[in-house]
């Protein structure tokens, strides 16, 4: 039997490399949870895409909610920082932390997040939390840089073929501003 893995997902060309990959060792759970991510339009459009490839692959997908206001109150008073910077580290903080209680919840032994397959995100960054995160719930967390072993390029190559939507800013409202 493989063991339970819970994927937090932000996308659909962050994942679609992914799923197969993980699917060979793992009993994958994914979880779409991006409060970040606006307009509601855009949250939207993203989520459609992750639904689709969640329903072609026969995986099982947890729509969390779109608390956006928690969102900017956790955020708050980082605002004003660059792409990048400490707002961007929150902001994973707060969705890996929910990520973490969900796999938790769902008996799973593993997380991850597809968020390191995003040219802008660092595995150097993401990983520490994701560990720190996964020993509060006692839980283990996989690290990852999706973006190394050809990934990316077949990613983009999967998007191209699949016709998933991509998107043109990280997600969030001070993003889209950069």
């Amino acid at each position: 039997m493989k063991p339970k893995l819970l994927l937090h997902v932000c996308c659909g060309p962050c994942s679609v490399a992914i799923f197969e990959e993980l699917l060979k060792e793992f009993d994958l759970v994914v979880h779409f949870y991006n409060p970040n991510i606006h307009p509601l339009e855009e949250y939207e459009k993203r989520k459609t895409e992750v639904k689709k490839l969640c329903q072609e692959l026969n995986l099982e997908l947890i729509e969390d909610e779109y608390n956006s206001n928690d969102w900017f109150e956790f955020i708050k008073g980082l605002e004003k920082e660059a792409e990048g910077g400490e707002r961007c580290k929150k902001c994973l903080e707060f969705r890996l932390d929910r990520a973490g209680k969900i796999a938790k919840e769902k008996d799973c032994i593993f997380f991850t997040t597809s968020l390191s397959s995003g040219r802008n995100k660092q595995a150097e960054i993401i990983n520490p939390i994701g560990n720190e995160i996964a020993e509060r719930y006692g839980i283990k967390f996989l690290e990852a840089d999706w973006k190394k072993g050809g990934r990316q390029e077949k990613a983009n190559k999967l998007c191209k073929l699949k016709n998933i939507y991509r998107q043109d800013y990280c997600g969030c409202i001070f993003s889209k501003r950069s």
